[in-house]
């Protein structure tokens, strides 16, 4: 895979674009860090959700995801663009997007009475 690859999955997802971070391209939602391309070109710094989800994707695929001294103890794991497939790279963002994107509003927040349910017809005939 490449960046412009890596880009155009990240690109699909609401309120996902490109940016910088520390000076090299990026992607982000609403201005939060999803992913960025190391200086080398060709790693990759992922957002993961845990610290031990980062371990177990180092463990699980050493040939893809690795880690240096400057990102243990964050919720970073580094990819080697080229050895990593479409479907992981998705998951990666779907993910990240997910933990960053705004969240719904709540029931009272839209004006609708807390507690309040919907009252749901039969469609059986009686």
């Amino acid at each position: 895979m490449t960046w412009k690859q890596f880009c155009a999955l990240g690109l699909k997802l609401p309120d996902v674009e490109e940016g910088t971070s520390y000076g090299t391209p990026a992607l982000k939602c609403r201005g939060k860090l999803l992913a960025r391309l190391k200086e080398d070109g060709t790693t990759v710094v992922l957002s993961v959700e845990t610290v031990d989800e980062q371990q177990f994707l180092i463990r699980a695929k050493p040939d893809v995801y690795f880690l240096t001294p400057h990102y243990e103890g964050y919720p970073l794991v580094l990819a080697h663009l080229p050895a990593l497939r479409t479907p992981a790279a998705r998951t990666h963002l779907e993910s990240a997007r997910g933990r960053v994107a705004p969240k719904r509003k709540s029931a009272t927040v839209r004006g609708e009475k807390k507690g309040a349910t919907a009252v749901r017809r039969s469609t059986r005939p009686k």
